[in-house]
């Protein structure tokens, strides 16, 4: 189907900032008492939100983190993807292509606010993203949840005045994949360093390798 509305995540699929951001992640861990590196933390964490990592982390360490510590590690995040932060190969050329060929968008993303900013504004994206972006901070904040929870997606068709039905979802991540297809959404998966065998076992309908294979399905 032509699509009324293009859900795209946002790490992984626009912005090149995982690695970046669980090697800081795994670093806090190994502070914490679970030694693990970069990769270790993207295989217990990727896709996630901080607040459901926080749960996570308690059970494995058998104690409460402190109060503070979601807030601080949200703010280690935002200043190390201020500097750190790369554009996904094409994902420039591709945003500017669905704009120009009239489809709405928006990005939906487990990332807050301030790291969207912060990761626009590196790689310029800022102009282009400006009214398009959901965070599931936001969405919490109104009582909603987290990918793989679906509010983050459905937030996003609400937001464009589409039905879940006639939107389609570009995501990296099985839980982000879980999430659209709760939603009631098409989900295309993006694995540009895999096979994405775990996106289709979640349902995806296809997985790219390019952020142009996109235009395949839009014709």
């Amino acid at each position: 189907m032509r699509p009324d509305l293009i859900i795209f995540d946002c790490d992984g699929v626009l912005i090149d900032s995982e690695i970046v951001a669980n090697r800081v992640v795994a670093a806090e861990m190994t502070r914490l008492g679970w030694a693990m590196d970069a990769q270790e933390s993207m295989r217990q964490f990727l896709g996630m939100n901080i607040g459901d990592m926080q749960p996570v982390i308690e059970a494995r360490l058998g104690r409460s983190l402190p109060a503070d510590w979601r807030r601080a590690m949200a703010d280690q995040l935002v200043e190390v993807l201020k500097e750190e932060a790369a554009l996904i190969p094409g994902a420039d050329a591709m945003l500017e292509k669905v704009t120009a060929l009239g489809f709405d968008w928006r990005i939906a993303s487990n990332s807050s606010d301030e790291e969207m900013a912060v990761k626009f504004a590196r790689t310029g994206l800022s102009e282009i993203t400006a009214g398009r972006c959901i965070s599931a901070g936001r969405v919490i904040a109104r009582g909603g949840r987290a990918k793989p929870a679906p509010d983050v997606f459905l937030e996003a068709a609400a937001d464009a005045r589409i039905a879940p039905e006639r939107c389609i979802v570009l995501e990296d991540s099985v839980l982000g994949t879980r999430a659209a297809v709760a939603a009631g959404m098409v989900a295309y998966g993006f694995a540009p360093h895999g096979d994405g065998a775990k996106l289709l076992a979640e349902g995806s309908r296809r997985v790219f390798s390019r952020l142009d294979e996109i235009f395949e399905v839009l014709a």
